[in-house]
C-alpha cells in the first residue's frame, strides 16, 4: 500500500523547470516587453477575427460604450455588478488607457478569485450546491480560490488536484469523493474539464463520432484504479486518499485487463510513482497536447458565451474550431505565460473583440461563431443573486457586498440557485420558466431590494442631499451601471411625480422593482 503524497522527485524538477523557461518571455520579464508581447496577441486576434468578417460579409459591431464595458468586465470577472462609485469614477476617467487600468482593478479585486473559485467549481461539481453535495463544495470552492488568490500555474494547479491526499480544508480530495471514487466517473470529468474530451462516450462501446475506441477510455480510467479512501475517518477534516500496490479495471463484459494509457495513445512507464503520479506528471508535459487548449477555449467561451470550440467539452476531430489558426496562436501564447490564466483574462478582456458593443451592425443576425459582436449572456443565478444581494440591507445579505467562499453557501442564496438555475449547458440559452417568473415577481430577494424600508439602495436615496434626478440617475447607475437616457429620465420622472397613490418612497421603489425585473438587468450585454 502506498500513500500520498507523492513521493517522486521528477514531478517537482518538472515544475521547476518548467517555471524558468516560459516565464522568462511573459511573465518574468520586463514590463514593456510583457505589455507589448500581449499587444501583438491581441492584432493576431482581431486579425483572425476580421479576416472571417470580411470573408462573410458581415461588419463588426462598433465598439462598446464604456458603461457596456464597465457593466460586462465587472460580471465577468467578478461575477457581480459594480459599485455607484466606481461607475462614476470609471466613467470620470479620461485617460487614454482608462479601460486597462480598469481590468488590472477588476484581476487584482479579491472578487476575481472567489468569482474564478466558483466557474470552476460549477465545472468540476455539476450536480450542484444541495445538502448532499454541500461539503464537496465548500471544501472544493476554498481549495480552488487559494490556488486564484496566489495565482497558481494552472498546470500545477491540476496536477495537485490529481494527486490529492486529503481533504482538510484544502478539498481537492473532496473532488473524488464527490465521484465516488469510481475510476469509470473520475475518468470522464478530468477528460471533460481539464482536457476538453468526451472519452466516455466510448465507455461502452468505440466512439459513435470520435476516434476514441473502449480500450482509450479504459487506459485512461486505469490512472484512478487503485485509489481508495483511508477508512476509519468520519470527520471531513480528517478525510484521506491512498494509491494501493494493486488494482486494475477491464472493459466491461470482458475479462480484458487494461493498463493505464494517455489519451495521447502513449503507455504510462510503470517504472516510479503512483498510477495518480504518472497521470499528473503527463498531464503538465509538453507531451500532453489537450491541456492548454482547452483552457484556453473554455476561458473564451466564458467572455464570450461560446468557445472557439463549441461545446467547450468536445475538442474531437470530428468538432472542429472555428479558427483554427487563432486557437493554436492563444494555446502557444498561454504556455509561453507560464499558464498564466490571470494573464489569459488580461489579453482577452484587452482585445478588440471583447470590447465590441451587442448591438449587431449588420441588417441580418451574424453567426454566433464570427464574433462580430458581444453575445447576449443571461446572468447566471450566482451572479444574479450577488448583484441583487448589494441592494440587500446588510444584515440580510450575509455578504458585505461581494461573497467571500463562507457566505457563498447561506441558505437564502443556496435557495435562491435552486429555484433560477439555467437547466441549459449552452450559457447563451435564457430558459426562465414559472418557477424563475415567480422568483422574480414575488419573490424574497427582488423584495428585499426594492422595498422602501428594507433596500440599501432606496435607504441611501433619502438623504435630502439628492434631488429627484439625482435619485433617478443612482438607481439606474446602482442597476444597470449607466445614466438613464433623456426618454427614461421623462418617463420615470412623470411616474414619480404622479407618485404611487401619493408615496414618493413607494413610486422609487416601483421603479428599482421595474429595473430589477428588465431584460437588461437580466442580462450581460
Amino acid at each position: 500500500m502506498r500513500t500520498l503524497p507523492i513521493s517522486g522527485i521528477a514531478f517537482f524538477l518538472l515544475f521547476a523547470i518548467r517555471a524558468l523557461l516560459p516565464l522568462a518571455l511573459c511573465a518574468q520579464g520586463d514590463e514593456p516587453e510583457r505589455d507589448a508581447s500581449r499587444e501583438e496577441m491581441q492584432r493576431r486576434i482581431a486579425m483572425h477575427l476580421e479576416a472571417r468578417w470580411t470573408e462573410a460579409g458581415i461588419p463588426p459591431a462598433e465598439r462598446c460604450s464604456d458603461e457596456e464595458f464597465c457593466r460586462r468586465s465587472s460580471l465577468d470577472l467578478c461575477g457581480v455588478i459594480p459599485r455607484v462609485a466606481e461607475v462614476r469614477e470609471f466613467l470620470a476617467d479620461n485617460s487614454a488607457n482608462k479601460r486597462s487600468q480598469w481590468l488590472e482593478r477588476l484581476l487584482a479585486s479579491p472578487a476575481h478569485a472567489t468569482h474564478l473559485a466558483s466557474t470552476w467549481r460549477n465545472v468540476m461539481l455539476p450536480g450542484g450546491t444541495d445538502l448532499e453535495q454541500l461539503q464537496n463544495a465548500v471544501g472544493v470552492q476554498n481549495w480552488l480560490r487559494a490556488q486564484f488568490v496566489d495565482n497558481v500555474r494552472y498546470d500545477r494547479m491540476v496536477s495537485e488536484l490529481l494527486v490529492a491526499t486529503s481533504g482538510a480544508e484544502a478539498g481537492p480530495a473532496l473532488f473524488y469523493t464527490s465521484l465516488e471514487l469510481q475510476p469509470e466517473k473520475l475518468a470522464a470529468a478530468t477528460a471533460r474539464i481539464f482536457l476538453g474530451l468526451q472519452m466516455e462516450c466510448a465507455q461502452c462501446h468505440n466512439h459513435p463520432f470520435d476516434h476514441w475506441k473502449q480500450e482509450d477510455f479504459w487506459g485512461y480510467a486505469a490512472f484512478f484504479a487503485r485509489t481508495r479512501q483511508v477508512r476509519g475517518n468520519r470527520m471531513m477534516a480528517r478525510l484521506r486518499l491512498e494509491d494501493l500496490d494493486s488494482g486494475d479495471v477491464k472493459i466491461p463484459n470482458t475479462e480484458t485487463i487494461v493498463t493505464p494509457k494517455f489519451p495521447n495513445g502513449l503507455v504510462a512507464p510503470d517504472d516510479s510513482g503512483t498510477r495518480r503520479e504518472r497521470l499528473s506528471i503527463w498531464m503538465a508535459s509538453r507531451d500532453n497536447p489537450y491541456l492548454a487548449r482547452a483552457v484556453v477555449n473554455r476561458v473564451w467561451a466564458q467572455l464570450f458565451g461560446r468557445g472557439i470550440v463549441d461545446p467547450v467539452d468536445d475538442l474531437g476531430v470530428h468538432n472542429p474550431p472555428s479558427h483554427p489558426q487563432l486557437l493554436e496562436e492563444l494555446t502557444h501564447y498561454f504556455v509561453n505565460c507560464g499558464f498564466d490564466l490571470r494573464a489569459l483574462y488580461r489579453l482577452l478582456t484587452g482585445s478588440r473583440a471583447y470590447q465590441l458593443s451587442s448591438v449587431c451592425s449588420s441588417q441580418r443576425e451574424p453567426p454566433p461563431e464570427l464574433f462580430s459582436r458581444m453575445q447576449l449572456k443571461p446572468l447566471s443565478a450566482e451572479q444574479f443573486y450577488d448583484s441583487l444581494a448589494r441592494l440587500f440591507p446588510p444584515s440580510d445579505s450575509g455578504m458585505a457586498g461581494i461573497p467571500q467562499a463562507t457566505g457563498l453557501f447561506n441558505p437564502r442564496r443556496l435557495s435562491f440557485l435552486g429555484r433560477m438555475q439555467n437547466p441549459s449547458k449552452n450559457s447563451l440559452d435564457y430558459q426562465a420558466g414559472i418557477l424563475q417568473a415567480l422568483t422574480l415577481l414575488n419573490g424574497a430577494e427582488l423584495h428585499s431590494a426594492s422595498h422602501p424600508d428594507q433596500s440599501s439602495l432606496l435607504g441611501a436615496l433619502n438623504s435630502p442631499l439628492f434631488t429627484r434626478q439625482d435619485r433617478i440617475e443612482v438607481i439606474y447607475l446602482a442597476t444597470l451601471a449607466r445614466r438613464p437616457s433623456d426618454e427614461e429620465r421623462r418617463i420615470s420622472y412623470e411616474y414619480l411625480e404622479g407618485g404611487a397613490a401619493g408615496d414618493a418612497q413607494t413610486a422609487f421603489a416601483d421603479l428599482v422593482w421595474a429595473i430589477l425585473n428588465s431584460a437588461e438587468f437580466a442580462m450581460n450585454h
